[in-house]
């Protein structure tokens, strides 16, 4: 199992919105209000709306299942992209990729994380575990 790297976050983003779930029915109001908020940046199309929104559900639910809810979920802006930046409150849980999980035995979050995001890390703070998610407004 390996880490995904732990950077020093994004201190100049600008938070555009912010979610709080207790559970995963909260997801649906997370997803709709994701799409919204990306309306009208450079991500605004049916490929950058459907990465960003998997990726927040993913790791919303990783948060909701392996931290301890509940859950924050913060959408940030900086020149040239967006960040999603999900909390919980297990500190001492560090997020792994499963590496030898078999396919269909759960465990794809972060993988698919790293797949449609263009960067992703984590750090933590006295009291929560943040894993954020960086979306350029450009993809190689």
């Amino acid at each position: 199992m390996t880490s995904p790297p732990a950077p020093v976050p994004h201190p100049a983003a600008i938070e555009l919105r912010h979610w709080t779930l207790d559970s995963v029915g909260g997801l649906r109001h997370l997803r709709a209000g994701l799409r919204q908020a990306v309306a009208g940046t450079p991500l605004d199309d049916e490929d950058g709306q459907d990465r960003i929104t998997v990726v927040a559900t993913e790791l919303a639910t990783n948060a909701l299942r392996h931290g301890r809810p509940p859950a924050h979920i913060r959408l940030l802006r900086e020149p040239g992209a967006l960040i999603l930046d999900i909390a919980d409150h297990d500190v001492a849980g560090e997020p792994l990729f499963d590496e030898d999980r078999p396919i269909g035995h759960g465990g794809l979050g972060l993988r698919l994380a790293q797949t449609f995001a263009s960067d992703l890390g984590w750090y933590l703070t006295v009291k929560t575990k943040h894993i954020w998610a960086r979306f350029d407004f450009v993809r190689d």
